[in-house]
């Protein structure tokens, strides 16, 4: 039973590998013989590599099937012989093709290409007495160009090479930065590194891999830790960030008052120790919230300023009303002398004009306290 289900598998696979044949003859008998023959070469270049990966089942109907295939290639051959007329015509045309090949910078396409010409080089046939010299300029011409492949070849193992030394340097510079905590300058260094790594080219295909994981270990090394440090620095500075933003707070509060105290003040004064104690709320948080706190600070100390300047007026106009009064006493008591002195020709007795005298000479005393006193007014007022 086994066995019988193995066959059917078998028939299976068989009969859908004729269908792809029978699908590729009919891609073959369809081809326009009167395209373009690089257009033509290149179908059925196509159909034989696709004939070609299709299972072989060692059958007669396959082996008719493959007489039918071949039958129209040759037929489409036989088309281009008779364009060219003879092997000649179709060699001198395969070494211009062969020119065009070598000048290909696409290496990987072009031997497939100059293969392939080979292998039409030795369908073409005997060219006669030409023949010679037409293998000659085709040799010339392949020999060229896998010189040139060989050497580009060499050129590439050389690149590989310094490639290669280059990275293990930078490798070893990572290295070296893995571990540092001063982030913000190793991460320009490793930003400078990684550019050189760009710069340095494939170090081919065996070691490049190797090299990019070892590489890329410090790197992420660096990375991982920079990352968990400005994620509790984060942390940190949010925790700032509502400090200050309290204190902002508990400023505004006291402006609120428009009370100039000594107790608001040196409040307010605290409030800027404290705030130089905080650290930083990460740059671009930092300039507006120490602005909210200025404005509340300057609006503050503006009103201290003026409630100041308020207070030193009034008292400026209290001293200058009691220079006035004392200055008028003052004046006062200089006409009341001048009366005194003029009185006192009239006055009869010896203890009532030493009396007299005593009062005069009182005044006068009052006189000096009272100027004694306005100059000490003046000396406040312009201070």
């Amino acid at each position: 039973m086994y066995e019988d289900n193995d066959n059917l598998y078998l028939v299976s696979d068989m009969d859908e590998d004729i269908k792809k044949r029978k699908e590729l003859i009919e891609e073959a008998k369809n081809i326009n013989a009167d395209k373009n023959w690089n257009e033509i070469y290149r179908q059925i270049s196509d159909l034989r590599r696709k004939w070609r990966r299709i299972s072989s089942w060692e059958s007669a109907y396959e082996d008719s099937l493959n007489e039918e295939f071949e039958s129209y290639i040759d037929a489409l051959y036989a088309k281009r012989n008779e364009v060219y007329k003879n092997a000649s015509g179709i060699k001198e045309e395969l070494i211009a093709q062969a020119k065009k090949v070598a000048a290909s910078n696409d290496l990987k396409h072009a031997t497939e290409e100059m293969n392939e010409l080979m292998n039409q080089w030795k369908q073409a046939g005997s060219a006669g007495k030409d023949d010679d010299a037409l293998w000659e300029s085709f040799s010339l011409i392949r020999q060229s160009f896998f010189d040139k492949k060989h050497e580009q070849w060499e050129q590439m193992q050389t690149k590989f090479s310094d490639a290669a030394a280059a990275k293990q340097d930078l490798i070893q510079q990572a290295k070296e930065l893995a571990n540092s905590e001063e982030w913000q300058k190793t991460s320009t260094k490793f930003k400078e590194l990684m550019d050189a790594w760009k710069a340095a080219g494939s170090a081919g295909r065996e070691k490049e891999d190797d090299l990019w994981n070892e590489f890329n270990e410090y790197r992420q090394t660096f990375y991982k830790a920079r990352n968990a440090y400005y994620e509790k620095l984060h942390v940190l500075q949010d925790q700032n960030l509502e400090a200050k933003n309290e204190l902002i707070a508990r400023a505004k509060a006291i402006n609120d008052t428009k009370s100039y105290s000594r107790e608001n003040t040196k409040q307010m004064k605290e409030l800027g120790v404290e705030w130089k104690k905080i650290g930083s709320c990460r740059k671009e948080k930092e300039e507006a919230v120490w602005k909210n706190f200025k404005e509340q600070m300057d609006q503050y100390f503006d009103g201290l300023r003026q409630a100041n300047e308020q207070k030193h007026l009034q008292w400026k106009q209290r001293m200058m009303e009691v220079r006035t009064r004392k200055d008028e006493l003052m004046q006062e008591q200089k006409r009341q002398i001048k009366r005194m002195q003029e009185d006192i020709g009239n006055v009869l007795g010896e203890r009532a004009i030493s009396e007299l005298e005593q009062r005069i000479e009182d005044k006068k005393k009052f006189i000096e306290e009272l100027e004694a006193q306005i100059k000490d007014i003046d000396s406040q007022l312009s201070e």
